[in-house]
């Protein structure tokens, strides 16, 4: 179990950019189809943009054309928590980092037959570290 993060309001407006905070600590969302990772096919390890937690690799990234970078799967189940989420009228899977709590996105249930999930998660939640291979 990763250790948590805990840090103050005050401390994530520091260190985030307004849209990463928007995202991460209040929950939002960008638009789809913008994002800086939603096109990107390097080889290499997604991490959390709050913490540096190693999120997802690129070699479960996929194009699912819904606008957000999609994977089937986490590198390590242990590394994103499940919440249930009813904004906006909707019930889904909120995913968020199991070590400072920041929002990614979303997951659902409609995605490859590798393991049938669509984790559609925001761009400004992620950083990328670039690897030879994987």
């Amino acid at each position: 179990m990763p250790e948590k993060i805990n840090k103050t309001k005050e401390e994530w407006v520091k260190e985030l950019t307004p849209e990463e905070f928007h995202i991460l600590r209040e929950k939002g969302t960008e638009r789809a189809f913008t994002g800086k990772y939603y096109h990107h096919k390097e080889e290499g390890i997604y991490l959390c943009r709050g913490c540096g937690q190693e999120l997802f690799g690129s070699d479960t990234k996929y194009d699912s054309g819904s606008g957000w970078s999609s994977f089937w799967e986490p590198m390590n189940k242990e590394a994103v928590d499940f919440h249930k989420d009813k904004s906006f009228g909707m019930i889904r899977t909120e995913v968020s980092s199991s070590k400072c709590g920041g929002h990614l996105g979303h997951v659902f249930e409609d995605g490859p037959k590798f393991t049938g999930l669509r984790y559609c998660i925001n761009s400004a939640s992620l950083n990328f570290k670039k690897t030879n291979s994987l």
